[in-house]
């Protein structure tokens, strides 16, 4: 949850976020011992099913029991039992919508996670193809690293029919999607290039946390962060980082997440004893960030990581006066069809993206929905899950195709791969309107 808060806490209107009755406090899922205990979750469940009415796994997917099972109610048959985690529990696409539609608080993606993460640990063929390619697609960050050594010849062998063919066939990782794009220069490399920060103040200072995909696929989302930030008289800091553990959360593979926590928290923690607040451009990160960190990780500094943790729009709001800024100012925009991540929405800010840039003259933007885009990070990328994944997204396309403009706009990079990939539409980042119109000399976008 965003700084402690639930959705209906959080008040842009205020100096800060609020906080109140229901103020996020962690569960210990799983206890030391080998005797799970989850009364502290399931007990609060009293199986009214609003969490299974509000999965969109469960409304395209009949065989998928929902989270209401997966969380409290396996529970409850592993406390009695002592059965195996049921394995369903990989049909979950870690969308977390069920946490902000639980009238009760059960901590139901806490729950989700730790059941996922025993089941890959303790039930998962090692050697199994579906394992091999959870793996691959969890460590996200490691391909991409190598992929942008050669990014020109990576783009080529990535998209190449034969090759992803034969990924399809060996791994499951469906051909019906175009990968990504390698930037020729990653986001890291053009802050090295340009000597840091252009902006020193003690004072005002931010931790960039730009996730893998910002890094490697899309550095002008980085780029327009930090020009942002900067136009406001921040000094952007940019500590060294791993993944956030998003997409290793997603496939249970909780020891490399951890791995990659220990590297964030330990930097994020410095940054932070400087004076500086954590600024993410992916909603995705800046959840994992808050919520599943504390929630799944006992490391130290953690806690300090998830108070001081900020979507970078939502920063801008609490701290400046964003909409001021921008009252006045115009752009020469396409019309944009805004969708709001589901990890937006879980953080309580699935309406600021519409409401800030509707300050900009020239640009019109339209909200097409409350709908998942399906995608769920690399959930859609999995052959087997790839029609649910466009079914899933068809009413998110539907709106999207009705809508006036012909970009997309969302703050979550497999959204926007969804996104275009349903509709054929350039998908743009609100920070990159933004900068658009608090920055640019050439207002027109490329």
């Amino acid at each position: 949850m965003s700084d402690a808060e639930t959705p209906d806490d959080y008040d842009v209107t205020d100096d800060e976020p609020t906080t109140g009755d229901d103020e996020f406090e962690p569960v210990q899922v799983f206890p030391e011992s080998e005797d799970m205990d989850l009364r502290p979750g399931s007990d609060d469940c009293y199986k009214c099913s609003t969490c299974d009415t509000n999965c969109p796994v469960a409304e395209v997917d009949d065989d998928f029991p929902g989270p209401k099972f997966q969380g409290p109610e396996q529970w409850r048959l592993k406390r009695k039992d002592d059965h195996d985690i049921d394995e369903s529990i990989q049909k979950c696409s870690n969308c977390m919508r069920c946490d902000s539609a639980c009238p009760s608080e059960v901590p139901l993606s806490q729950m989700h996670n730790t059941a996922r993460g025993s089941f890959v640990e303790n039930q998962m063929d090692k050697l199994s193809p579906e394992y091999i390619r959870n793996r691959i697609l969890s460590n996200y960050r490691t391909s991409a690293w190598l992929a942008s050594k050669v990014p020109r010849l990576s783009n080529f062998m990535m998209n190449f029919g034969p090759a992803r063919w034969v990924m399809e066939k060996t791994l499951g990782v469906t051909a019906e999607r175009d990968f990504p794009e390698f930037a020729e220069e990653t986001f890291r490399e053009w802050w090295v290039d340009r000597g840091g920060a252009q902006v020193q103040n003690p004072d005002k200072r931010v931790a960039y946390f730009h996730g893998c995909y910002s890094n490697y696929n899309t550095p002008e989302v980085g780029k327009a962060m930090v020009e942002v930030f900067e136009e406001f008289g921040y000094e952007v800091m940019v500590p060294d980082q791993g993944c956030s553990g998003t997409p290793m959360f997603a496939n249970g593979m909780l020891d490399d997440a951890r791995r990659h926590a220990e590297t964030n928290v330990e930097n994020l923690v410095a940054a932070i004893g400087e004076g500086a607040d954590v600024i993410a451009s992916c909603t995705s990160c800046s959840l994992s960030l808050r919520q599943e960190y504390p929630e799944l990780f006992d490391i130290h500094g953690i806690e300090d990581v998830s108070e001081h943790t900020y979507e970078a729009l939502e920063y801008l709001r609490i701290h400046e006066d964003l909409e001021g800024e921008l009252e006045g100012s115009e752009v020469d925009f396409p019309d944009l069809a805004y969708h709001a991540p589901c990890h937006a929405r879980n953080q309580g800010l699935d309406g600021q993206a519409i409401e800030v840039v509707d300050r900009i003259d020239g640009v019109e933007a339209e909200d097409v929905g409350d709908s998942c885009s399906g995608i769920s990070g690399t959930y859609g990328w999995k052959a087997e899950k790839y029609d649910l994944s466009m079914e899933i997204g068809e009413e998110m396309f539907e709106h999207m195709e009705s809508a006036e403009g012909d970009v997309g706009m969302t703050e979550c990079p497999t959204c926007a791969m969804q996104m275009g990939h349903g509709t054929g539409y350039e998908i743009r980042h609100p920070l990159e309107v933004l900068e658009a119109a608090l920055v640019s000399e050439d207002t027109t976008p490329a």
